[in-house]
């Protein structure tokens, strides 16, 4: 799967320990930034990910910051977008299942490293169950 990835400086040493994950995964991953812990605006960074996974340049979108909620807000106004901010390994398999989610939004200040990995896999590996949901996504639409 090809994912984009991106953060704010909140987010970024989560970013970088999700990014060596993925390609051991199995997946393709391209950095949008940023790329050290200086204060950055995040949508900046979150912005382009996020229209580039609405073009299909993407299959899903990996986004992370202090809360997770700015950078969901961001990618959200993106027609295409449905970002769910996860904080356990529950809710990122539902975001999947249930809604469809294309991109997750990940706090690095509220979450564990090895739960946001955790998160990460799960989320990946989740499909989406279709039926009622699909009606719901449509009308999301």
């Amino acid at each position: 799967m090809k994912i984009a990835i991106a953060s704010d400086h909140a987010g970024f040493e989560y970013k970088e320990e999700i990014r060596k994950l993925l390609p051991r995964l199995g997946h393709e991953v391209r950095d949008f930034g940023t790329h050290d812990t200086r204060s950055v605006d995040y949508p900046q960074f979150i912005r382009p990910a996020a229209e580039a996974v609405a073009r299909g340049e993407f299959e899903r979108g990996i986004i992370l910051g202090g809360s997770g909620n700015g950078e969901a807000i961001v990618a959200n106004k993106v027609r295409g977008i449905r970002c769910a901010v996860c904080w356990t390994v529950e809710s990122a398999r539902l975001s999947r299942a249930h809604n469809d989610a294309n991109i997750v939004s990940l706090g690095q200040r509220l979450i564990t490293l090895d739960v946001a990995l955790e998160i990460v896999k799960i989320w990946l590996a989740t499909p989406f169950e279709g039926g009622r949901h699909l009606t719901r996504i449509k009308q999301i639409e």
